[in-house]
């Protein structure tokens, strides 16, 4: 029979190529980096192949091999993991720890609402939460270290399943003194020749909006983005430019005590919000019962 290497090499082999480096690895591991150092070289000999580049360097640096079975091991520990949330989900669903990633342009409008609905109608689930951009979320969906993602869709998920929740309109923002304050709704033409005021890149927001306004996704000026949408805002109320919001930020506070003139942008403009999970999780059915109480907390806003 063949050896087969341990979830603990294999969480070992991860975190390092996660944190590209041996002593935060280690910590996040919750071992000495020693003993992170011994596994992995226990896990080349059992292997028989070298996995790292033995250079002398600080940084650890992976052969061919063992960036491939680094991809590998993800998916063995995201299996085994599966494995063992099969007979929780089958025990007593909906309790226990989940591990929750949220956008932010989600995350600080939509939670104060919807986890009191959360601990009201599941008080034995322990929720945990990370926020983080799309991109990093994803890699966390994909490598096992979260359970659910919520953020807007379409995303770019790899093979994940996703769900609509529901939908979340775009505002157009600008100064009151503005020329767009004056409408009563605004159609995307409209903002041609207007400095569109953006989210950084790396914002699934800022794509969004771009599309919503018919403009292409070329980055615009780097000098005008974003941070933040509170910091976009007070651009905005800064007479810098305009800027559209989607209705649950602005409903969660986003503007305010800033001076800001807020109309709906027509014809369709927005965002989805729905749910991601990885493929064939056994969990499916638990992250679709959450949908009746995320889909309420949007409704309240």
């Amino acid at each position: 029979m063949i050896p087969l290497p341990s979830p603990q090499q294999l969480r070992y082999l991860v975190a390092l190529a996660e944190h590209s480096h041996f002593g935060r690895a280690a910590a996040a591991c919750a071992v000495t980096q020693s003993t992170l150092s011994s596994g992995i070289l226990a896990l080349e000999r059992q292997l028989d192949a070298p996995l790292l580049e033995r250079t002398g360097g600080k940084r650890p640096v992976f052969t061919p091999l063992g960036r491939d079975l680094v991809a590998r091991a993800r998916a063995a520990l995201a299996s085994l993991t599966a494995f063992v949330e099969t007979v929780d989900a089958a025990r007593e669903p909906l309790t226990g720890s989940l591990r929750l990633g949220i956008i932010p342009t989600i995350g600080p409008f939509l939670l104060p609402r919807l986890m009191p609905r959360l601990r009201a109608a599941h008080p034995r689930l322990h929720l945990w939460l990370r926020e983080d951009l799309a991109d990093g979320l994803r890699d966390g969906l994909e490598s096992g270290r979260l359970d659910l993602l919520l953020v807007t869709l379409p995303c770019d998920c790899g093979d994940a399943e996703t769900l609509v929740v529901g939908d979340d309109p775009f505002l157009v923002a600008s100064a009151p003194g503005h020329r767009m304050a004056q409408h009563a709704a605004i159609a995307p033409a409209a903002l041609a020749g207007e400095r569109l005021l953006l989210l950084e890149e790396g914002h699934c927001l800022r794509d969004q909006a771009l599309a919503a306004c018919g403009l292409p996704a070329a980055p615009l000026s780097e000098e005008f983005a974003a941070t933040s949408l509170h910091s976009l805002v007070q651009m905005v109320a800064g007479g810098l430019g305009v800027t559209v919001l989607p209705r649950l930020a602005v409903a969660g506070g986003v503007a305010t005590g800033a001076d800001l003139a807020l109309c709906p942008l027509v014809g369709g403009g927005g965002r989805r919000i729905g749910l991601a999970w990885r493929a064939r999780s056994p969990r499916a059915d638990e992250f679709r019962a959450l949908v009746p109480s995320i889909a309420a907390a949007l409704a309240d806003l």
